[in-house]
């Protein structure tokens, strides 16, 4: 069983940044693919980045060149740095943890970008 508590959400202006952190506990934490997902009222929760436990990474067409994700095994925490943030970033992000036979959410952290 693996607990994921996501942290680092808040209000940012237009070009902003933030980092999100999802600390996990309980589980093989390096044996897990880590996402973030974001979901927008009304909407779809989509994919945003992934990184496999080898370190290998993964965008959507959206935000990429402006999010990167990074994780640190020893402390069992994924990240996820934004950049540039625009208005249509403005979400509830939530972490994952994936590996065959295993899924496992937190219950997000809300990210406002508006002026």
């Amino acid at each position: 069983q693996v607990q994921l508590v996501e942290s680092g959400g808040g209000l940012v202006q237009p070009g902003g940044s933030l980092r999100l952190s999802c600390a996990a506990s309980g589980g093989l934490f390096s044996t897990y693919v880590m996402g973030w997902y974001r979901q927008a009222p009304g909407k779809q929760r989509d994919l945003v980045a992934a990184i496999t436990s080898g370190g290998s990474t993964s965008y959507a067409d959206s935000v990429k060149g402006r999010f990167t994700t990074s994780r640190d095994n020893a402390k069992k925490t994924v990240y996820l740095q934004m950049n540039s943030l625009k208005p249509e970033d403005t979400a509830v992000y939530y972490c994952r943890a994936t590996r065959h036979g295993y899924d496992y959410w937190g219950k997000g952290t809300l990210v406002t970008v508006s002026s």
